[in-house]
């Protein structure tokens, strides 16, 4: 199965006008977004807390997050964001996939927009 690359913009809450595009994998199995810590300080980002993760292979690791704005086809939302370290990938998951109004289609490997319903 090939892989899902966009290209999505990562804003600062509190400062819309400073955005980065950069690209990503769409990881429907991963549920937080991850950018690299680099481009986060450059957006003034800071980091809230931290949460610890469990990969593939078993490795226990530990990553800061932070809130960002994450922009996709004139689609804006906030979502958590993890500080990659070096080695991490950037990776769109699940949260920000859903806080922007979007699906995997995992036949198509592409991005659908998913119909907002209220109730």
């Amino acid at each position: 199965m090939g892989m899902t690359y966009i290209t999505a913009g990562v804003m600062n809450a509190s400062n819309l006008k400073q955005q980065l595009q950069m690209d990503f994998i769409v990881d429907s199995g991963a549920l937080y977004s991850v950018v690299p810590r680099a481009i986060l300080k450059r957006l003034g980002i800071k980091a809230r807390g931290s949460k610890s993760f469990i990969l593939a292979d078993g490795t226990k690791i530990v990553r800061k997050y932070g809130h960002a704005i994450f922009s996709f086809q004139g689609t804006e939302a906030a979502s958590p964001v993890m500080f990659g370290e070096e080695g991490d990938t950037p990776l769109l998951g699940i949260v920000s996939l859903e806080a922007l109004g979007y699906i995997l289609d995992p036949l198509r490997r592409e991005l659908r927009p998913v119909p907002m319903m209220l109730g």
